[in-house]
């Protein structure tokens, strides 16, 4: 069993334990989150801060960030590299996903249950693929991008960097959706949209520009 680390404590992080306690390879030692006090302890595992880290170094394979939000993600990402340049991120899938031949998944990257990806697809680093949803062939999901519950992408759909495609979404076959883009919950797709945008709807339009590393996860979003 290799020995890894959960980097985030909130509600991803739940979905990400449960897949590794179902794995017959991984270990978690312990939640890595310098908000909480070193004497809690978060779904049955002890809190480390970086100090401890240091000190286990060499009991540690691995580790994943387990933080929903993209930018979020990839800003701990940055962190933890300039901390321990050479720490080796982990990927994590779900016994119950059905990943199909020729399939790329990057480090770092959380494959939940009921999740299908078709042959030849390609999924970046630090990326989220959430419960139920469905990749088909030939797609391109960028580094720390997201696709939320139930989401569905047709054949040769390209995501890129840091997007987010919501709940219960729809993309059909060859549309390319740009960097920092945020889809919202139930929209269906039927044409490129380009990085930086906020859109929804069925059809999708675009709504408004979105700034970089702009929050998306918020309640007040009415998608």
């Amino acid at each position: 069993m290799r020995n890894i680390i959960i980097f985030g404590s909130g509600g991803h992080a739940k979905v990400v334990i449960d897949i590794i306690e179902k794995s017959d390879k991984m270990r978690i030692l312990g939640i890595a989150d310098d908000n909480r006090s070193l004497k809690d302890k978060v779904y049955g595992y002890q809190i480390l801060n970086g100090e401890f880290l240091t000190e286990i170094r060499g009991e540690i394979y691995g580790g994943i960030i387990a933080i929903g939000d993209n930018w979020a993600r990839k800003e701990t990402a940055d962190t933890i590299k300039k901390i321990y340049p050479n720490f080796n991120f982990v990927a994590a899938i779900h016994p119950s996903a059905v990943i199909n031949s020729e399939v790329m998944i990057g480090k770092g990257t959380v494959v939940m249950g009921g999740v299908v990806v078709n042959s030849y697809s390609t999924i970046g680093d630090h990326c989220i693929v959430n419960t139920s949803s469905s990749i088909d062939h030939d797609c391109t999901i960028g580094d720390f991008a997201s696709i939320a519950p139930g989401a569905t992408l047709g054949g040769n759909v390209k995501i890129g960097k840091y997007s987010a495609i919501s709940l219960g979404s729809n993309v059909i076959h060859s549309v390319e959706i740009g960097d920092h883009t945020v889809i919202g919950a139930g929209s269906t797709v039927v044409k490129n949209i380009d990085s930086y945008k906020v859109a929804y709807g069925a059809p999708a339009k675009v709504i408004r520009n979105r700034a970089k590393g702009e929050k998306y996860l918020s309640r007040d979003w009415s998608f």
